[in-house]
């Protein structure tokens, strides 16, 4: 598949703070229109990426293009052409929503600026509340506001650092709803989260850790990819068999799920010795299929810490 057919494709894309090398040789490959996930712990390079897409900063390696233009030469021209959503809400507390929306239309310099307000309040259903104050607004109209204010000039991508932290669950599943709506019409994302039910509804996804990509693809591919082998343990006093197994070879994972356990590690017959002393009725092991969690938990643990 050619360059041309890619909202990004950038390869070997490196930022270093003195020793400290924060984004290591990473390559991203996104279609048009379509949601890439990223995901990683916190400090694992995420944001530094964005931050690089968009010309915020500047990489001290790599190559390749966003939105057709070179990513490290056409910095200017990609931020006119790129929506980006910080995780810290960054709008003006004391000015209503259609005030900040009309600022942030002046600083893109949108032609016909107060029908691309309106167009704004219209699309994310805010119009009833135009006139109400950024700062009294809930942390979902928040998001909101964000988002139409991402939008106003029209861009082709856009790069949504967090945004649905500290967001109740409807909030959070009528943004995706919009999301997926705007990625329908063409619109392409790269969204960081660290929620797996959002994870898992993105197109693709890619996950970082340490300032490395560790896994990419498809939920079944990285799910696939991951080797891990998963059993189920339901039935009475799991934490103290949790105490028993963890540690024993081939268990790399113990962790508590609502009423049962999750065992999981990449070698499934060093798995099954370890646990076989404990297959008795006083417990149900059932295996089962991983999940995302389970796999981004082993690559994270696997992952060479890179602060020090």
């Amino acid at each position: 598949m050619g360059a041309s057919e890619f909202a990004i494709d950038v390869r070997g894309v490196t930022k270093k703070f003195g020793a400290r090398t924060v984004v290591n040789d990473i390559a991203m490959q996104v279609r048009p229109g379509e949601i890439y996930g990223f995901l990683g712990p916190n400090g694992s390079g995420k944001t530094t990426f964005l931050r690089m897409l968009c010309g915020l900063l500047t990489p001290d390696g790599g190559e390749g293009k966003c939105l057709g233009l070179d990513f490290r030469t056409a910095s200017n021209e990609i931020k006119k052409r790129v929506g980006y959503m910080t995780q810290k809400f960054s709008f003006y507390e004391d000015l209503t929503i259609e005030e900040n929306l009309d600022f942030i239309a002046r600083l893109y310099e949108v032609p016909q600026r107060k029908a691309a307000v309106e167009k704004s309040l219209e699309r994310l259903g805010m119009t009833q509340r135009r006139q109400q104050l950024a700062g009294t607004l809930s942390g979902g109209w928040k998001q909101r506001l964000a988002l139409a204010a991402c939008l106003i000039h029209e861009p082709q991508l856009l790069l949504l650092d967090e945004p649905t932290a500290g967001v109740d669950p409807k909030a959070r599943r009528d943004f995706w709803e919009e999301i997926h709506k705007l990625a329908a019409s063409g619109l392409t994302f790269l969204i960081t989260t660290h929620y797996m039910d959002e994870a898992s509804r993105c197109h693709r996804l890619g996950y970082i850790a340490y300032g490395n990509l560790l896994a990419h693809g498809t939920v079944a591919e990285v799910v696939q990819a991951g080797g891990l082998t998963t059993w189920e343990v339901s039935g009475e006093n799991l934490a103290a068999l949790a105490d028993k197994i963890r540690g024993l070879p081939g268990v790399e994972q113990v962790v508590a799920f609502g009423t049962t356990l999750h065992v999981s590690g990449r070698d499934a017959e060093k798995l099954r010795a370890s646990v076989a002393p404990f297959l008795t009725n006083a417990h149900r092991w059932t295996k089962i299929e991983s999940g995302l969690e389970d796999v981004f938990i082993s690559l994270l643990e696997t992952a060479k810490d890179n602060f020090s």
